[in-house]
């Protein structure tokens, strides 16, 4: 693997909304402008259900961020991710299409290993797969799954799709399920497989699940605000499971700042970035900001070609 030589710029798109008669077209517009601005990739969440227990967000024991406060309330719109990227990929031409994250463990494991591979297709191999297990126990009740084990079901769920996009004449085996002589296409574009991106505190878990599945890494909880000390626990936790520490890429996170006008104010949202840059030196793969876009559309792809030129000279 290689480690890219300048970390790219990524922005993270609300499909959710706790507001009534929300308009999708203007997020679909933003998509469209971050294509034409020359940001690098587009990412969005997902979520299936929700039960009541929305306080297990802010729990570390579940995967949930301290502190940390789930914005829509249970009967707020989220749109399916997947579905979402396949709308964005047919009105762009080169931004890439990436879930920050997916709950893959809630799909089967074979349906989705198509869906993925047929946004690749049709997209022209733009797709970058962010997955997590998620926080909430009544996402994987309604689904029919153990929560308890969701760590081991989002295992399964790559092992499924990595086979099935890499075998001409897929073979499988596990407790949860097996399967020989499966053909699945179209393959998607890119070589190897749609890259998988996997979400997740320092512990040895995810350490294994990144060794395992390609080593590129969405730091979450402590770990996001903690690069400088993340990263080379997250290295020290591959080299225990056997890998190779060097070949970790990392998804920084950062913010849009707004200013005293409740404007972006681009030149303070990229003055974060030189310090991301030497807490997490080479392995930073690209900086994902979020926040909200003016609503305006002419005003919106101002600022995200203001950004993005900020950044790229920042960046060099």
């Amino acid at each position: 693997m290689v480690v890219t030589d300048r970390p790219e710029i990524s922005l993270y798109l609300r499909t959710f909304s706790d507001q009534p008669n929300q308009d999708w077209n203007a997020a679909l517009q933003a998509a469209r402008a971050m294509d034409a601005a020359g940001v690098d990739r587009v990412v969005v969440s997902d979520h299936v259900v929700f039960g009541e227990n929305l306080g297990a967000y802010s729990d570390p024991a579940v995967g949930g961020t301290p502190g940390g406060k789930q914005p829509t309330g249970p009967d707020g719109d989220w749109l399916e991710p997947l579905i979402f990227l396949t709308a964005v990929a047919a009105t762009t031409s080169r931004i890439r299409l990436g879930t920050g994250v997916l709950l893959a463990a809630l799909r089967r494991p074979a349906v989705l290993a198509k869906q993925v591979a047929t946004i690749d297709v049709l997209s022209g191999g733009r797709v970058d797969l962010g997955v997590g297990i998620g926080w909430q126990r009544e996402e994987y009740e309604a689904a029919g799954l153990p929560f308890r084990r969701r760590g081991r079901l989002l295992d399964h769920t790559l092992e499924v799709c990595q086979a099935l996009w890499t075998q001409q004449r897929a073979s499988y085996s596990a407790p949860e399920l097996a399967f020989d002589g499966i053909h699945q296409m179209p393959k998607p574009v890119q070589p190897g497989g749609v890259p998988i991106w996997v979400s997740g505190t320092v512990n040895p878990a995810v350490a294994r699940r990144l060794n395992r599945f390609g080593q590129r890494w969405i730091p979450w909880g402590p770990a996001i605000t903690d690069l400088k000390g993340a990263i080379p626990a997250m290295q020290q936790a591959i080299a225990d499971v056997g890998g190779d520490p060097s070949e970790l890429r990392v998804q920084a996170s950062a913010a849009l700042v707004k200013g005293a006008d409740r404007s972006i104010d681009v030149r303070a949202t990229v003055a974060a970035v030189p310090q991301i840059l030497a807490d997490g030196g080479p392995t930073i793969h690209d900086i994902r900001f979020s926040g909200t876009l003016p609503s305006d559309p002419d005003r919106a792809a101002e600022v995200l070609a203001e950004l993005v030129s900020a950044f790229r000279a920042v960046t060099g």
